[in-house]
C-alpha cells in the first residue's frame, strides 16, 4: 500500500501537468488522430502479410507514424518539464571548439593574427616570405 501511495506521490504532477498544459492535449491529439489515419488504412479488412506490405511501402503511413511518434515525445518531455536544448548545445560546442584553436599554444598566435588581418584588415598575405634584405623578393632582370 505504501508503495502505491509512492508511485502516486511521483505521478501527481506529471497527470497534472498533463492535464492543464495546452500544448501536451494537442500533441496527444495530433498523436491520436495520425494514429487512428494509420489503424483506418491499414486495418479495414487486410490479412497481417497485406498490412505489413502496405506499410513497408506506403511512404503517407510511414510519415503518419513518424508524426504520431514526434508528437507522442513532445507531449512526453512536455510533461517531464524537458525542452529541447539542441540550438544551445551546438552554440556552446561551436564555442568550445573555437576557443580551442584560438588558444591552442602551437596554431594559436597564428589563427588569431589570421583572424585579427580578416576581421580589421591587414596586409593582404601574398605567401611569399620575407628575404629579411629589404627587396620585395621580386626577381631582377
Amino acid at each position: 500500500m505504501a508503495r502505491a501511495k509512492d508511485t502516486i506521490a511521483v505521478a501527481r504532477p506529471y497527470v497534472k501537468r498533463a492535464l492543464e498544459d495546452e500544448e501536451v492535449r494537442e500533441s496527444v491529439k495530433s498523436a491520436l488522430a495520425a494514429a487512428r489515419e494509420i489503424y483506418d488504412e491499414l486495418i479495414v479488412g487486410r490479412r497481417p502479410s497485406a498490412m505489413a506490405a502496405r506499410f513497408a511501402t506506403d511512404q503517407d503511413l510511414q510519415d503518419n507514424l513518424r508524426s504520431a511518434i514526434d508528437d507522442l515525445k513532445t507531449a512526453a518531455n512536455r510533461v517531464q518539464g524537458k525542452s529541447e536544448h539542441t540550438a544551445r548545445n551546438a552554440l556552446l560546442l561551436l564555442t568550445g571548439i573555437a576557443l580551442g584553436i584560438l588558444f591552442n599554444p602551437v596554431t594559436g598566435p597564428q589563427t588569431r593574427r589570421w583572424l585579427s588581418d580578416k576581421v580589421f584588415g591587414g596586409e593582404p598575405d601574398l605567401g611569399a616570405a620575407p628575404t629579411g634584405n629589404g627587396s620585395s623578393g621580386a626577381p631582377t632582370t
